[in-house]
């Protein structure tokens, strides 16, 4: 299918806890990205409650809806087609979304485009490349050679080899797991010891923000060599043991929490919390007096640390596969000192990096957009079918 003079992509991302919608053109040029953020409504849980986050999203994905395309400056009818997440995430929060997509695709008669919600995390990051090249007047690689990219948030910790090339006649882009977390993903385990330090969700920014006051060589956390359990290495999709990465952060959870109890932090923790809790809008800033210099050192180690062993398994796996650059996306790739030494780590072995933008790294519509539009050119739609795939992979 040739490209449309308009170029519009209306994308829709509900996978977890924000409502999201962009409108974004030709998979590069984003005209409008709206997001309805529902950390208010988790925030006093600690973490997504799936009942409450389908509420919300049925509550908002309309709203936002109108809004992203008043934002945009174009009507339902100027839209060439919707994109919409099918997977992997909370299936109701997931189903909202599809059936609303599904239901304005049918009504408007445009075209639906089904979008794996790792592959969007990464062309959050390839759509910027192009913008970012056009922007300096130069020729952009987006699609030339191989890329490694680690896909980091709550929900995920993959690493995947990113080629663009033609398949069954059509030009796509294809995907290669090499590398995963065992158990917990490195953003569940920032939620998880920020709710154990008495701090607030999501923990992530809370724990980067306080890492800076601590000493990261205080506590000396180490991950030990994972190896994939015998049985499992024949199932259907199963990483090699002997080839791929595989993250485990469930243990450094442990350890945190077995720090806490012998040197007993516990009633420091509960008054931090109490205190925390009591103000309506609680900031870092507000936790920081809070802190003695133990529970500073503690964020700033636990912090090192995992920073430290994604930075080593992805460069590890970025010579292994021997990829020609790196690329970091999801809501972890917001943490600051993972930018500044995967930087340092990827100057030093002359790989091209990329983050990226704060807006892009979190949960959006404008990632989804993006990752339809070689989907929408190559004319790959979705089925009448399409449901909810809570577990859906991407690639092989």
């Amino acid at each position: 299918m040739d490209s449309p003079l308009g170029g519009l992509i209306l994308g829709i991302e509900s996978s977890c806890d924000e409502t999201a919608a962009a409108v974004v053109r030709h998979g590069t040029e984003i005209l409008s990205n709206t997001v309805a953020s529902q950390i208010a409504v988790h925030s006093p849980y600690g973490g997504v409650v799936p009942e409450l986050a389908s509420r919300e999203h049925l509550r908002n994905i309309l709203p936002v809806v109108r809004a992203t395309l008043r934002e945009a400056g174009v009507a339902y009818q100027d839209i060439d087609a919707i994109a919409v997440t099918e997977g992997p995430g909370l299936a109701g929060a997931l189903l909202v979304g599809i059936s609303f997509a599904k239901s304005l695709a049918l009504a408007l008669g445009k075209p639906l485009v089904a979008v794996n919600h790792l592959e969007g995390h990464i062309h959050a990051v390839l759509l910027e490349e192009v913008r970012r090249a056009a922007s300096e007047d130069e020729p952009h690689n987006v699609e030339k050679g191989q890329t490694l990219a680690l896909v980091v948030s709550g929900g995920h910790t993959h690493l995947y080899l990113a080629d663009f090339g033609e398949t069954a006649g059509r030009a796509r882009w294809t995907y290669r797991n090499v590398g995963r977390t065992v158990d917990d993903a490195a953003g569940e385990a920032f939620d998880k010891v920020a709710k154990l330090l008495g701090l607030g969700y999501p923990g992530g920014p809370w724990i980067d923000a306080l890492a800076p006051h601590g000493n990261p060589d205080a506590v000396p956390f180490t991950f030990s060599q994972i190896k994939a359990k015998a049985h499992r290495r024949g199932e259907p999709g199963a990483l090699d043991p002997t080839e791929n990465i595989y993250f485990s952060f469930s243990g450094i959870k442990t350890a945190m929490l077995r720090y806490t109890k012998v040197y007993e932090m516990g009633a420091s923790i509960e008054t931090r919390h109490t205190a925390l809790s009591k103000l309506e809008n609680p900031k870092p800033a507000d936790a920081l007096p809070l802190c003695d210099q133990r529970t500073l050192d503690l964020i700033a180690s636990f912090q090192r640390s995992v920073v430290d062993d994604l930075r080593r398994k992805t460069f590890r796996a970025a010579e292994r596969f021997h990829a020609q650059r790196v690329i970091v996306s999801g809501g972890v790739a917001a943490n600051r000192e993972l930018r500044v030494r995967f930087t340092a780590e990827a100057i030093e072995q002359h790989l091209p990096i990329a983050f990226p933008s704060m807006a892009l790294a979190t949960d959006n519509a404008a990632m989804i957009a993006a990752a339809a539009w070689p989907k929408f050119v190559s004319g790959s739609f979705a089925e009448e079918g399409l449901t909810a795939e809570p577990s859906l992979a991407l690639g092989r």
